[in-house]
């Protein structure tokens, strides 16, 4: 999996993993990779600090162990309503998609994906829920997954 920081024509930036940069490419040029605020299809990268690996022979700094946690800010309420506004409509419509789209297996998720990456199961696209624990696992064995924060549904 690879990482990209991304722009749209608007400006915002967002960021983006791809299981490889012709992987990003091929759906750049389908018009499937869009702006998480705006829909924008007018995406490019933004630049990127690259990630240096220390020298084997070097002791690397171990940072105190802390939760990741993202944030936003904006420069009024109202401003920030409209942006909270803007990702629960975008995030609606990628449930709505997954739905759709893929086999919910509920809470067997990890059992699943690890039956289909083996070839014990039928490939095929499946979503449900799995512990942080079960996903960093899953990711470490190359399993190809995305945690995606699901909004409720209007009806639940």
């Amino acid at each position: 999996m690879i990482v990209f920081d991304l722009k749209c024509g608007e400006g915002h930036t967002f960021e983006a993993w791809f299981k490889s940069s012709s992987a990003y490419q091929e759906q750049k040029e389908m018009g499937l990779v869009t702006c998480p605020f705006c829909d924008s299809a007018e995406i490019t990268k933004a630049p990127m600090a690259p990630n240096v690996a220390a020298k084997s022979n070097q002791k690397a700094e171990v940072p105190k162990a802390q939760e990741p946690q993202n944030h936003m800010a904006a420069g009024d309420s109202g401003e920030l309503s409209k942006m909270v506004a803007e990702a629960e409509k975008f995030l609606t419509g990628v449930r709505q998609h997954v739905e759709k789209n893929f086999e919910d297996v509920g809470s067997n998720f990890a059992e699943e994906a690890r039956k289909i990456h083996y070839g014990e199961s039928e490939e095929r696209g499946i979503y449900g829920e799995s512990t942080k624990e079960e996903t960093v696992e899953l990711m470490d064995e190359g399993i190809n997954v995305l945690p995606i924060p699901m909004p409720k549904k209007a009806d639940a």
